[in-house]
């Protein structure tokens, strides 16, 4: 993943893993799709750290296990499940254009405010298809796990990425992970939120964001159209040591 990073191939942020992700951390990929992140992260934990990935939809999730048990990847546990502010059965709205269902753009219907999660026919060859499925928290999840440190979070939920992020408030409390974030208004503003909102809200919990530029993580003061993904970052975690 890091190579096909290099050439574009998959997101740039993936060369970046190495300067917060060490081996033995705990790390959460939350809407892992087809692990372009879970292995990443599972290569550079080793097998002393643990990837725990999240995936709802059922075609993502069935080739990320089937991909993590040819890569031997013990150390990586893959559930089908959503990720959110509270545990339960909610829907998933998965756009589908002339027939082919658009899986990078299926969301979560919790807390959706705008028409664009209606689940109705929205043209002659567009519409949303509803499917339920489990949703955990992060908080919930450590609880059962025995989890007592979470190292980094990568998120990519379009647009659920607040409510991920207030079900993990007792673990970010706790051990202020690094965060991956995709951060765009264009996803936000189904739930009624705003990227310089959602930005403001993690500063002001202690994190500094960055952007991933010319091969290194460079401060960022906000969030801007021409890129999806911001870092978030505690000053105790940049004085720890890169690999």
């Amino acid at each position: 993943m890091r190579t096909a990073a290099s050439v574009r191939l998959v997101e740039p942020e993936v060369l970046g893993l190495r300067r917060f992700v060490r081996p033995g951390d705990v790390c959460f990929d939350i809407g892992a799709a087809y692990g372009m992140y879970s292995y990443s992260l599972a290569d550079l934990v080793g097998p002393t750290g643990v990837v725990h990935s999240f995936e709802p939809q059922f075609k993502s999730h069935f080739l990320l296990r089937a991909g993590k048990n040819v890569a031997g990847a013990q150390h990586m546990t893959v559930d089908r499940a959503g990720v959110g502010r509270e545990q339960g059965t909610f829907d998933i709205l998965l756009p589908v254009k002339f027939g082919l269902p658009i899986h990078g753009h299926a969301h979560l219907a919790d807390g959706v405010t705008t028409q664009h999660g209606k689940s109705v026919k929205s043209g002659k060859f567009c519409w949303t298809r509803t499917i339920a499925v489990p949703v955990t928290t992060v908080d919930k999840v450590c609880a059962d796990r025995g989890i007592e440190r979470v190292d980094f979070m990568k998120i990519d939920v379009e647009g659920f990425e607040p409510s991920v992020v207030q079900g993990a408030s007792s673990t970010i409390e706790r051990d202020r992970p690094t965060l991956l974030l995709e951060i765009e208004d264009r996803h936000l503003s189904r739930y009624d939120q705003t990227a310089a909102e959602f930005s403001r809200m993690l500063r002001d919990l202690g994190y500094s964001m960055h952007v991933w530029k010319d091969g290194d993580w460079v401060p960022a003061d906000e969030v801007t159209t021409d890129r999806r993904n911001y870092l978030f970052a505690t000053e105790r975690t940049w004085r720890r040591p890169a690999v």
